[in-house]
């Protein structure tokens, strides 16, 4: 079965720079990290409150990916701000997500199908400045067609319901979610679409979903920063590479 991609997502290296101000913790050093311990690509995301992630950290991770041959994956609202900082960067990828002020991180995939004409617009001017267009999407048969509609090559599908209800010892629920992610890997497979997944993945979640051989990359961010603090970045992502090896084997 074809190896899995890990993106590690360093936005919380950032959260923890900004709790305090100055340059310390630095998101570079965090993705130069990542990618000497074998990260398969960089992802970050510029909010539109600039709560973690700066306008500069976007300009050096370009820079860093360049120099060092990995994809960065920019997330980012559909806005029209959004857009220009991503037509201005050129990043290798560009991972459309839905946004909210008052929301702690991301609460749920984008409803491509309910914005088809502003989410088509943004895939349509990313693709033509040769940016891989990503969208990050409920497993739902609805979104995966409106991502087909627009245009979309990638779909990055939505992991965190499955997440919490297996966190939460409800195994009724996880054992629907997990079949929801299932049906919409095989089915944004067949139809032609490249499927990633993320959101609340850490070492207990991470197997069942790296076990879907339509999945090509797994993008997990916050569990590995908070995970580093204790066993470093190196051992975090190494522990997270052995399983889902482990799951693809």
């Amino acid at each position: 079965m074809k190896r899995i991609r890990l993106g590690v997502n360093i936005d919380h290296v950032a959260t923890i720079r900004n709790a305090r101000g100055g340059r310390f913790p630095e998101p570079l050093r965090a993705a130069e990290c990542a990618i000497i311990a074998g990260a398969d690509g960089i992802t970050a995301h510029l909010r539109e409150d600039r709560r973690h992630i700066s306008d500069a950290d976007i300009t050096a991770l370009q820079n860093l990916c360049l120099r060092l041959g990995k994809p960065l994956n920019l997330e980012m609202a559909v806005t029209e701000e959004m857009v220009a900082i991503a037509l201005d960067h050129r990043p290798h990828a560009a991972c459309l997500v839905p946004e909210r002020r008052e929301e702690r991180t991301t609460e749920g995939g984008l409803d491509v199908a309910g914005r088809q004409s502003v989410v088509g617009d943004a895939v349509a001017r990313l693709k033509a400045a040769g940016i891989r267009a990503s969208l990050f999407i409920e497993p739902d048969p609805r979104q995966i067609e409106a991502a087909l509609a627009v245009g979309a090559p990638v779909v990055e599908l939505h992991t965190g319901a499955w997440c919490e209800a297996w966190r939460a010892g409800e195994r009724e629920r996880a054992a629907r979610e997990l079949e929801r992610l299932t049906a919409a890997a095989r089915d944004g497979h067949a139809a032609g679409l490249e499927i990633h997944a993320g959101h609340g993945i850490d070492y207990d979640t991470v197997r069942p979903i790296a076990a879907l051989p339509e999945v090509a990359e797994l993008n997990i961010g916050h569990f590995l920063v908070g995970e580093a603090i204790f066993v470093g970045l190196a051992a975090a992502m190494g522990r997270m590479r052995e399983l889902m090896d482990e799951a693809r084997a």
